[in-house]
C-alpha cells in the first residue's frame, strides 16, 4: 500500500493530527466487562448472595468471580452457570452492537475540514507564552522548589485579556525589532512609548515631538533607571545638551575619508531621495574637501572645527573665495604634505568655469545655512557627550532627541546626521570567541523612533536593521501607516525591506485601506464550516417531506481589511484625553496573531507614580569627545 501524500502543509495541520482513536477499544472492553459483572450479580442472586459462595455477605462481586465460581461448582449447578453466562452474553451482545452503530453512524456522518482552505486562528494563552510575550507558568516542581516566578522584561507591545477578563501586559526582550502601525492620537505614547521607557533600564535614543517623553520618563530613569540622560534640543538657547558631528569623525585614521563622505551626503540629502543633481553631487564632494581642511587646521590650532565654522569659511565677507581654494591646495595637512582629498576638492573648484563654480558653492552653502542660526551654532559647536557613551560609559545613557513642531523641518538634517551616526559607530566592530561573536558593550541600546517616516529615507537604518541587534542595538520603529514606508518620494519604497526585518509588529485601528488589508494578510486565511439544509415537500403539510444536511467548508480572511478598519478604538473624553483602551493586533513571526488590548500607563498605579516624577530642569553632561579621546588614547 502507498504512504498517503504528505499534504499537511500548515505547522498548526501537522500538530493535529494523531494516532487512532483508543475510545472505541476501552467501549467494547467496557462492554466485556459489564456482561462478566452481570452474569456474576445474577448467578450470586440465585444463591441469595450466601456465604456458601465465598465465604463473605457480599452483595457486589467482582467481574472475574463467575470464572473463579465456574471452576469450583460448575459440575454442581449447572444450568445456574448457563443461565447466568447467557445473561452476560446478552449484556456484551447488546453493548458491542451499540458501538457498531455508533462507529456506522459516526462513519457515515458529514464533518468539516478545519484546515481545507487555511488553517489560521487567535493566538490561546500557550502561544502568547512561546512566542515570548508572556512569562510561562510555573510547574508543581517550580512550585515546591520555592522558586520566584520570572518576570516579564522588554518593551511593551500590547496587552491582552484571558477568558476571565483579566489583562495581562505583552512584552517583547528578545533581539529582534519592533515595528508598530498606530495613526495620530490613537494612543501609542501612552500606550507603548511611556511604558516602555519607564521600564527599561538600559541605554535608549528616544525622538521625542515636543518633549512629552522627556517631562513623562527622565525622572524615573534618572533617578531609578539610574540613566545619564541627555536632552538634545538645538532649537532652544538654554537647557540643551551639545553635540558636534564633527567630533565624532576619526581624523588621522583610514576611516576619515569614509566617515566625512557619509557627512557630507547626509547634509547633502535632507530628505533621504538620494543625490539626484549634478549640483548635489558636485556640492558633497566640495563639502568632503573643506570638512577635512576644517577638521586639520581645528588640529593644528589647537581648536574645534563645527559645521557653523565650515559655513564661515565658505562664506568669509572679508576673503575671496579663491583665497580657501589655495589655502587647500597648499595646506600642508599631513607631515606638511597637502591631503590628496582636500587638494583634489580645492582643484576641481579652481578648475571649473566661474558660473560653474558658483553654482556649486551656493549649493554647498544652502545645505548649511541650518546652521546660521545663532542657537542651533551654539547647541553643535562642541560636545557634552560621544555617541559611544550611549553603550560603553558606566552608567546607561538616555538621549533624548528634542524638535518642537515648528522646527520639525529644518531640524531634520541635523536629526539624521545624529541617527546615522549611532547605527555607523555602534556597529564598527565586532569580536569573536570560539566561533561566536562576543558583545564588546556595556549596555543595550533601545532606538525608539517614534514617528520614524518622518525623518526621510535614512539607507543605513534599512540595511542595518538586518544585524545591529547583533551589536546588542534593539529597535522600537513607531509609524502612522505602512503608506509612510512603503511611499516613493518620502518612504523606502514597494520593495522596503524594514517589514522584514522586524519580528513583531502591533498595530492600532488603522485609518487608511492599505494598512487594514497588509494587517489581513498578516492575520492569515482560515475554514469556516457553513450547514446548508434543503426542505422538500409542501410547507402547509404536517411533515416535510425530506430534509437534507450538507456541510460545506467555506475559506475566510480570519480578519477582513473591514473588520480591521472597524476594530474599537480609544474612547475619549470631551477634550479628547483617552479614557478607555481600544483593540489592538499583534504579530510575532512563526505565532498565531493575537487579538489584544491597548495598555494605558495612566491606569496603571506603578506607571503613573513613575510617570509623575518630575524631570531634570537641566540635562545631564558627560564629557567633552576631546577628553574622551585623549583618554582613550584614539587620535583625533
Amino acid at each position: 500500500m502507498k504512504d498517503r501524500f504528505n499534504n499537511a502543509v500548515g505547522p498548526q495541520v501537522r500538530a493535529k493530527k494523531k494516532g487512532p482513536g483508543k475510545l472505541i477499544p476501552v467501549l467494547a472492553v467496557l462492554s466485556l466487562g459489564g456482561g462478566l459483572q452481570a452474569a456474576t450479580q445474577f448467578f450470586a442472586s440465585d444463591f441469595n448472595y450466601q456465604s456458601v459462595l465465598g465465604g463473605h455477605f457480599e452483595h457486589i462481586y467482582p467481574p472475574w468471580k463467575i470464572i473463579q465460581w465456574a471452576g469450583k461448582w460448575y459440575s454442581q449447578y449447572p444450568d445456574t452457570f448457563m443461565r447466568s453466562g447467557s445473561l452476560g452474553i446478552l449484556v456484551a451482545g447488546v453493548g458491542l452492537m451499540g458501538l457498531v452503530v455508533t462507529r456506522m453512524v459516526l462513519a457515515n456522518s458529514s464533518k468539516g475540514n478545519e484546515y481545507l482552505h487555511g488553517s489560521a486562528r487567535w493566538a490561546n494563552v500557550k502561544d502568547i507564552q512561546a512566542a515570548g510575550l508572556l512569562p510561562k507558568a510555573r510547574t508543581f516542581r517550580q512550585t515546591l522548589s520555592g522558586k520566584k516566578p520570572v518576570a516579564s522584561a522588554g518593551v511593551y507591545v500590547g496587552a491582552w485579556l484571558d477568558k476571565s477578563g483579566k489583562q495581562h501586559y505583552l512584552r517583547h526582550n528578545g533581539p529582534e525589532h519592533v515595528l508598530c502601525y498606530a495613526p495620530t492620537r490613537s494612543g501609542k505614547g501612552v500606550g507603548l512609548v511611556v511604558p516602555t521607557l519607564l521600564s527599561w533600564g538600559q541605554s535608549a535614543v528616544i525622538t521625542d515631538l515636543k518633549g512629552e517623553l522627556w517631562a513623562l520618563t527622565a525622572g524615573w530613569r534618572q533617578q531609578y533607571a539610574k540613566n545619564k540622560v541627555l536632552r538634545f534640543e538645538p532649537a532652544i538657547a538654554n537647557g540643551s545638551v551639545c553635540w558636534n558631528p564633527l567630533d565624532e569623525i576619526r581624523v588621522c585614521t583610514e576611516n576619515e575619508v569614509g566617515d566625512v563622505q557619509n557627512l557630507a551626503t547626509l547634509i547633502v540629502d535632507p530628505d533621504g531621495k538620494g543625490l539626484e543633481s549634478h549640483w548635489q553631487k558636485t556640492g558633497q564632494a566640495l563639502l568632503v574637501g573643506v570638512i577635512l581642511h576644517a577638521l586639520y587646521k581645528a588640529k593644528a590650532d589647537g581648536t574645534t572645527a563645527s559645521l557653523p565654522g565650515v559655513d564661515a569659511m565658505l562664506s568669509d565677507p572679508n576673503h575671496d573665495i579663491a583665497e580657501l581654494w589655495m589655502d587647500m591646495a597648499t595646506y600642508g595637512h599631513v607631515d606638511g604634505h597637502n591631503h590628496p582629498v582636500i587638494g583634489s576638492a580645492a582643484r576641481d573648484m579652481l578648475d571649473r568655469p566661474d558660473e560653474e563654480a558658483g553654482s556649486v558653492l551656493s549649493t554647498a552653502k544652502s545645505y548649511l545655512a541650518l546652521y546660521r542660526d545663532p542657537i542651533v551654532a551654539r547647541n553643535v559647536s562642541k560636545s557634552e557627550f560621544a555617541i559611544k557613551d550611549l553603550m560603553h560609559q558606566d552608567s546607561p545613557v538616555s538621549l533624548y532627541i528634542v524638535t518642537q513642531p515648528n522646527d520639525k523641518a529644518r531640524l531634520r538634517p541635523l536629526v539624521r546626521v545624529m541617527v546615522n551616526m549611532v547605527v555607523r559607530l555602534l556597529t564598527d566592530r565586532m569580536d569573536f570567541e570560539n566561533g561566536r561573536p562576543v558583545a564588546r558593550y556595556k549596555h543595550r541600546l533601545l532606538m525608539m523612533l517614534d514617528e520614524f517616516p518622518s525623518l526621510g529615507k535614512l539607507e543605513i537604518m534599512q540595511e542595518s536593521l538586518a544585524f545591529v541587534a547583533g551589536y546588542g542595538i534593539k529597535c522600537y520603529l513607531i509609524c502612522q501607516d505602512i503608506n509612510q514606508l512603503k511611499s516613493r518620494e518620502t518612504g523606502y519604497g514597494a520593495d522596503e525591506s524594514i517589514t522584514s526585518n522586524c519580528h513583531v509588529q502591533n498595530a492600532y485601528p488603522p485609518n487608511r485601506i492599505e494598512t487594514a488589508e497588509h494587517l489581513s494578510k498578516l492575520t492569515g486565511q482560515t475554514t469556516v464550516t457553513k450547514e446548508q439544509i434543503t426542505t422538500s415537500g409542501r410547507r402547509t403539510s404536517a411533515l416535510l417531506g425530506q430534509v437534507s444536511r450538507t456541510i460545506q467548508e467555506v475559506q475566510r480572511p480570519l480578519l477582513t481589511p473591514d473588520e480591521c478598519l472597524r476594530m474599537p478604538g480609544p474612547v475619549k473624553t470631551g477634550d479628547g484625553d483617552i479614557a478607555e483602551a481600544g483593540d489592538m493586533v499583534l504579530y510575532v513571526a512563526g505565532y498565531p496573531a493575537i487579538y489584544g488590548k491597548q495598555p494605558l500607563y495612566f491606569k496603571d498605579k506603578t506607571f503613573q507614580a513613575r510617570a509623575s516624577i518630575p524631570a531634570p530642569k537641566h540635562s545631564d553632561k558627560i564629557r567633552r569627545v576631546q577628553e574622551i579621546k585623549a583618554g582613550e588614547g584614539i587620535k583625533l
